[in-house]
């Protein structure tokens, strides 16, 4: 009986092993599978006389070939690779359509200012005028376009985050579920191989998501993920959801609910396919679209001012090429109170007071008070405490701050103020007239008959729609109704005063505003002051009752004669004259964007070639990165498959072998049955 029990113990161990390699061929794709191996272990002997003889085998285990250690690579492996991919995947169209001369906005800013160099050759020309007005409408539409793409970037991600939001909160239930039902069979059958994998495999797919920190605690696995909050504890979990941002409801922000308390952890997650779209939102999608408003900005901030200082083909002061940045409804569109702020509260008006300065940041004002409130930059500048009481209101970098209605701060209100964010977006090209392209200069001079001197175009040194409206419109009435103004030489000097030749400036009527002189011969360079007066004629005062005056500037040159005269006036309807043109041409190359910058700035077309640029950069470095963790990935899984993968090689040579095992036991069985039948037949 000892040599039958010995065989069946031989036959029940091959019988295992073969039913073992045969589920690990059967599961040679199944993901998260660890090949699995018997484990035998000898019976007890047993006593005769004074040897002992072996009763056989029994199966000790079916272990888990598995390393705690190489899996972890592979979750950490996974979630980098998938942070980087998930990067990639955005960063890749936005470099593309940025720099891509069909979608981006280089050729729109290059044909803008061709078509105006036309307009400066040939200023009476309506051809030149309609195209330079398309052009414009162009460039406003162009900057509509890639904001509205990059605004719909930005509600993918929101999308994307709600989505990937509930595949985290199966995958944590499904951890959950596995820690339960393992807790409850390892304590009294063992280890449930096939629970332990698919538990594995959960966390590998959740790593994916996002990334995370297991402990192992007994038979369960608690997961984590941000900054130590956490998913999954044991058999109860945390439910993870995208929901508007407290501070900005345009972006979603990932909240964790952990039954009675909420907490955000937006900022601290990484890794996964979350931790790459939140990646990309704030060091890509944020940034230009700020520099992409800024730009926006500057250019129709730029090109009104500059079209305000000249006169159209109709002899009418330049009206606006494009809508006003600082409208009622756009200054108050720049800010978002929070919705932690207390009730009653009211918000902020954002009034840009210098393009040339803004910076591509935003901002977190704090109220400490009713009125005091201070201001931290996106990039962690602390620019100070102020009050909304501070008459005229403080500048902080370009924009100015003040209340919007509503009820008194309260201390410990916050607001974002993003004061370029939506430039690109709200542009829009509000002349509709060709004949509105204000080409010339508004004041042109006119030498009398036989003159001996030279004489350059009178400019304006006022600057026409920098100040408000009213002393706009009162500066327009003095250069329309004030002028001309006559500049009369006398005889030259004598005596003390040889070397020189005195002059009189008069007005309209006739009326002495002032006098000089110059130096005959070389060039005399003017800045004379006209009396301001109203449409009807009238002296426009100041405060203290004086009466206002505006300054124009010209050279004179050579030897004016006795009584010679230049007289300035506003230049008239139809004129040839191109010099503000040339102006608006100046602004391709004038340094404009960011001039409060150590660099003094850059250009329209320099600022969108920087964003291009460091698009570009990071998508390069993005795609450094993808195949650097797309390669540790590789080698993460191959070390964990060289270890828990089935070899398909080594199970067939297992096949084998535990089948001549089999049939090995077999034979102990039968020889067992002759030795009992040859005694039973001697009987």
């Amino acid at each position: 009986m000892s040599l039958l029990n010995i065989g069946m113990t031989g036959l029940n161990a091959a019988s295992t092993a073969l039913t073992t390699t045969g589920n690990n061929i059967s599961n040679v794709d199944t993901a998260g599978y660890s090949r699995q191996q018997t484990v035998q272990s000898t019976n007890p002997s047993e006593k005769y006389g004074s040897v002992f003889i072996g009763t056989g085998t029994t199966l000790a285990d079916v272990r888990r070939v598995y390393s705690a250690y190489l899996d972890s690579q592979l979750q950490t492996a996974t979630s980098l690779s998938s942070d980087s991919s998930s990067y990639l995947a955005q960063v890749t169209p936005t470099d593309t359509m940025l720099s891509d001369t069909n979608t981006g906005m280089t050729a729109s800013l290059q044909k803008f200012f061709s078509s105006l160099q036309s307009v400066s050759s040939s200023p009476t020309d309506d051809a030149s005028r309609q195209t330079t007005l398309n052009s414009v409408q162009a460039l406003s539409a162009k900057f509509n376009s890639i904001a509205q793409q990059l605004n719909n970037q930005n509600t993918g991600i929101n999308t994307n985050l709600s989505d990937m939001a509930s595949q985290v909160n199966k995958l944590a239930s499904s951890i959950a579920q596995y820690n339960d039902q393992i807790s409850k069979i390892a304590t009294s059958a063992g280890s449930p191989n096939d629970l332990l994998d698919q538990r594995t495999e959960a966390v590998r797919q959740l790593s994916q998501l996002v990334g995370t920190q297991v402990v192992e605690r007994g038979s369960s696995y608690d997961v984590y993920i941000g900054s130590g909050q956490p998913l999954v504890m044991g058999n109860s979990t945390n439910t993870l959801s995208a929901v508007p941002s407290k501070n900005d409801p345009s972006q979603s922000a990932l909240q964790l609910d952990r039954g009675t308390s909420t907490v955000d952890i937006t900022s601290t997650v990484t890794g996964g396919e979350i931790g790459g779209l939140l990646r990309y939102r704030s060091d890509v999608l944020d940034p230009s679209m700020n520099e992409l408003g800024r730009i926006a900005l500057v250019t129709a901030d730029q090109m009104n001012k500059q079209q305000a200082q000249g006169i159209d083909k109709n002899g009418n002061f330049g009206s606006a090429i494009f809508n006003d940045i600082n409208s009622a409804a756009l200054i108050s569109q720049r800010s978002i109170a929070s919705s932690n702020n207390s009730a009653g509260s009211g918000n902020l008006n954002v009034t840009i007071a210098d393009t040339g300065a803004l910076t591509t940041n935003d901002y977190q004002v704090t109220f400490s008070s009713a009125t005091n409130y201070s201001v931290i930059r996106s990039d962690g500048t602390n620019m100070g405490a102020f009050s909304t009481t501070t008459t005229p209101a403080p500048v902080i970098d370009g924009i100015t701050l003040s209340l919007n209605g509503g009820g008194a701060m309260s201390a410990g209100d916050t607001f974002k103020v993003t004061p370029t964010r939506s430039g690109a977006s709200d542009i829009q090209t509000v002349m509709t007239n060709a004949q509105n392209i204000a080409a010339a200069a508004p004041l042109t001079g006119v030498t009398s008959a036989n003159n001996g001197g030279t004489y350059t175009q009178p400019t304006l040194v006022d600057q026409l729609g920098t100040a408000n409206a009213t002393n706009n419109a009162q500066l327009q009435d003095a250069i329309k109704y004030g002028t001309p103004a006559k500049i009369v030489f006398g005889a030259p000097g004598t005596g003390a005063s040889a070397g020189t030749q005195g002059y009189t400036l008069t007005d309209a009527q006739g009326n002495v505003m002032g006098t000089g002189t110059i130096v005959p011969g070389q060039a005399n360079t003017l800045n004379l002051k006209v009396n301001m007066v109203d449409s009807s004629g009238n002296p426009v005062l100041d405060g203290a009752g004086v009466q206002k005056t505006f300054t124009v500037q010209t050279t004179v040159s050579g030897n004016p004669k006795t009584g010679e005269s230049f007289t300035m006036s506003m230049t008239g309807a139809g004129s040839s004259d191109n010099r503000n043109s040339t102006a608006m041409i100046a602004l391709q190359t004038k340094q404009t964007v960011g001039t409060n910058a150590a660099n003094k700035g850059s250009s329209l077309s320099g600022a969108y070639g920087t964003l291009v640029s460091n698009v570009g950069t990071k998508a390069a470095q993005a795609t450094s990165d993808n195949t650097a963790t797309t390669t540790i990935l590789t080698n993460a899984k191959s070390s964990r498959d060289s270890l828990s993968g089935v070899n398909l090689d080594e199970e067939s040579a297992n096949l084998v072998k535990y089948q001549q095992y089999y049939t090995a036991a077999s034979q102990i069985i039968k020889a067992a049955q002759t030795i009992f039948s040859t005694l039973i037949s001697s009987l």
